[in-house]
């Protein structure tokens, strides 16, 4: 196996988290905009659309290999966001620790993923 084709397997299995997420939000759009407002974001219909958008078209993009170097640390940046933002294990009651410290660790170890891509980047495009 190539390295372009384990690294297009790579995209696409990292990628469909984000593609099933940001689905499920425009899904249950109401109830994603209500749980950001109870996290105290401001404009949580905008907010809810946006990162949506980012997940759904952030996902496209990555298996796409499109501009995959930018789209690589722009959802690197999201992710960790993502993990600051919802996942304060820190804050939490301790019955909820355990599981918000798992959902951070995770989207921390996503990032390291995202910069992994970022840094193939070049090396893809050589390949091609």
């Amino acid at each position: 196996m190539t390295f372009k084709n384990l690294q297009l397997i790579a995209r696409v299995l990292i990628a469909l988290i984000f593609f099933v997420a940001g689905v499920r939000k425009l899904l249950t759009f109401t109830a994603t905009a209500a749980y950001f407002s109870k996290l105290g974001l401001p404009a949580p219909e905008v907010v809810a659309a946006l990162v949506a958008l980012i997940e759904v078209g952030g996902s496209i993009a990555l298996v796409l290999g499109w501009r995959l170097r930018e789209v690589a640390v722009g959802m690197g940046v999201f992710t960790l966001g993502t993990a600051v933002i919802g996942h304060p294990f820190w804050s939490v009651e301790p019955e909820q620790f355990a599981g918000q410290l798992n959902n951070f660790m995770k989207n921390v170890a996503i990032t390291g993923a995202f910069l992994l891509l970022a840094l193939q980047g070049e090396k893809s495009k050589q390949q091609v």
